[in-house]
């Protein structure tokens, strides 16, 4: 747990709920928090407790891209969440919609544009979200409004170039995904845009689980999941977000990204669905375990 990125704060909050269930689950567990340099020594220190399986409770960068999957590789240790390959592939925004829409999955329209020249004029017609193509949990994400007259003013800290993403109103909703199961639908209430502050801060948000939406539209949220979760060869858990605009039924269903390191805090969602048909922290953690040495 911890790391590099942006979202270290919340991979030390994950990965402290994760150690604390697996013990109650009955597993000797060694937590090893991570530097902000890139994972330090991250070799020795495996090499060194030599574990059974390593639980990655890592968010963001380095954790979430493909990195230390291939670090965990090479020292032949199993792993939870998904693999190399599907962990850089879901990280790449762009990357990720070419194989959803591949899948006959509903994606939204965007390009990848200069953040200089975002910053200078409207690369898009507003409404539209601009956000970095390879960082999660709403870092550095932002709303530009129908209207709009000037372009957003986008922080030094934004990549050199940055994702523009076609504004899909409507309402939130998420479904984590075990396996080959989809687990259940949860909307996401918010008083405004679900940023970073929502979705990992007490009362940032509300979940109403299951949703309070058409069957049809749970069902297409349901297949659309467990579909997104196979084309890009996740494995474990994951966890895909989803925008539906009521007033145009089952064409207002976009798929926005699937997440393969979904957060393990007391607010996160992928647990609470989890819970909701009876599978409990510590029962969810000895879930995934098992799924990893069983690979």
């Amino acid at each position: 747990m911890g790391g590099p990125s942006a979202e270290r704060e919340v991979s030390l909050s994950s990965g402290r709920e994760c150690a604390a269930a697996l013990r109650v689950a009955g597993y000797d567990v060694t937590e090893v928090i991570l530097g902000k340099d890139r994972g330090g020594d991250v070799v020795a220190e495996l090499s060194k407790l030599a574990p059974d399986v390593v639980f990655n409770a890592l968010h963001g960068r380095f954790g979430e891209d493909g990195c230390v999957q291939g670090i965990l590789e090479w020292m032949d240790l199993p792993y939870t969440h998904s693999g190399v390959l599907a962990s850089a592939l879901a990280m790449d925004k762009t990357r990720s919609k070419l194989a959803l829409r591949e899948a006959g999955l509903p994606v939204l329209e965007s390009l990848i544009a200069d953040a200089d020249e975002v910053r200078s004029r409207h690369v898009m017609q507003p409404p539209y979200v601009v956000k970095p193509n390879d960082e999660g949990s709403s870092v550095g994400v932002y709303l530009i409004h129908d209207g709009a007259n000037q372009p957003p003013q986008l922080s030094d800290a934004m990549p050199a170039r940055v994702m523009v993403e076609t504004y899909a109103p409507g309402r939130e909703m998420t479904v984590a995904v075990l396996g080959d199961r989809a687990l259940g639908v949860t909307e996401i209430i918010t008083d405004g845009w679900y940023d970073y502050d929502a979705k990992y801060k007490p009362g940032g948000s509300r979940h109403e689980i299951p949703a309070n939406i058409p069957a049809e539209i749970t069902e297409a949220c349901l297949d659309y999941a467990v579909r997104a979760h196979q084309a890009l060869g996740c494995k474990g858990l994951s966890r895909t977000d989803f925008r539906w605009d009521e007033t145009r039924g089952l064409a207002g269903l976009f798929l926005l990204e699937v997440n393969t390191q979904p957060g393990m805090t007391p607010t996160s969602l992928a647990p609470e669905q989890a819970a909701k048909v009876g599978i409990d922290f510590p029962a969810l953690m000895r879930w995934m375990v098992e799924d990893a040495l069983c690979r």
